[in-house]
């Protein structure tokens, strides 16, 4: 089992806002990292060091890059996530190239395009997970327009849409497998609603996987206890959501791509 994560330490003014609204910076950062350490979800049961493995995993021996920001990267979970979660449960090789605040769309040497592009390419890699960020959503990228070409050159890296379909033609030249992209829970954004339904469209387009749990009946059917327990805010899981309730869907989703290949 091998974890990498990617870090990069320059944030753009609309990354501080976001971090700022997450309490990543100034007065609030005390009171966030409180209720993270101390939030029942996080408690030692949940810890990555008191997971065990699974025995004859699906996943086990694949190679997984995990693309995203801070639900990628765990910043309410004590920087664990699912991604975390299944390079021990499935004996998987992991690199988690997560970046808290950073987008989707624009321009920038932390934005998920650049970031991607910075990943050396002579690894393999059975498939890449990529989160539709909430950040675009908070900041109100624009959405853009779904194009009709698939080369790289074409597309808008300024725009949501233009920025995924980048990814998507990217991850296939280089590496040749599944892209498969992943919603966050339901919670209240149109915006993000609006990232989601083109989202689907798109997958329409390229035939790419989506895990999409903010549609799922099963995860928006969870009772009120448990959400507040699986979830420190809207938007970001606790260790024990990580591991109990959204982990399972990632395996059970990866294992069916695996096992059609």
């Amino acid at each position: 089992m091998t974890i990498v994560i990617g870090v990069i330490a320059v944030l753009t003014v609309a990354q501080l806002i976001v971090l700022g609204a997450m309490g990543g910076i100034g007065p609030l950062k005390f009171i966030h990292d409180n209720k993270i350490a101390n939030d029942p979800g996080n408690a030692e049961e949940y810890h990555l060091e008191n997971v065990t493995p699974l025995e004859n995993s699906p996943l086990a021996g694949k190679k997984l890059l995990f693309l995203g920001s801070s639900v990628t990267y765990g910043s309410a979970s004590l920087g664990v996530s699912m991604a975390d979660y299944i390079a021990v449960l499935d004996s998987c090789d992991v690199v988690k190239e997560a970046v808290s605040g950073t987008t989707l769309a624009k321009m920038g040497a932390s934005t998920y395009v650049s970031r991607l592009l910075n990943v050396d390419t002579s690894q393999k890699f059975d498939a890449v997970i990529c989160q539709l960020s909430t950040n675009d959503a908070t900041l109100k990228i624009v959405l853009g327009e779904i194009s009709t070409s698939t080369e790289l050159e074409d597309f808008d890296r300024n725009t949501v849409i233009g920025a995924m379909e980048y990814i998507i033609a990217y991850v296939k030249q280089t590496w040749d497998c599944p892209v498969i992209f992943y919603t966050g829970t339901k919670y209240g954004s149109e915006p993000y609603a609006a990232m989601v339904d083109a989202l689907l469209r798109l997958q329409d387009k390229w035939d790419i996987g989506v895990i999409d749990l903010w549609n799922d009946p099963d995860m928006n059917a969870v009772s009120g206890d448990d959400y507040d327990f699986y979830m420190n805010d809207s938007i970001h899981p606790t260790q024990a959501g990580y591991l109990k309730w959204w982990t399972p869907k990632f395996e059970a989703y990866l294992a069916e791509i695996f096992a059609t290949e």
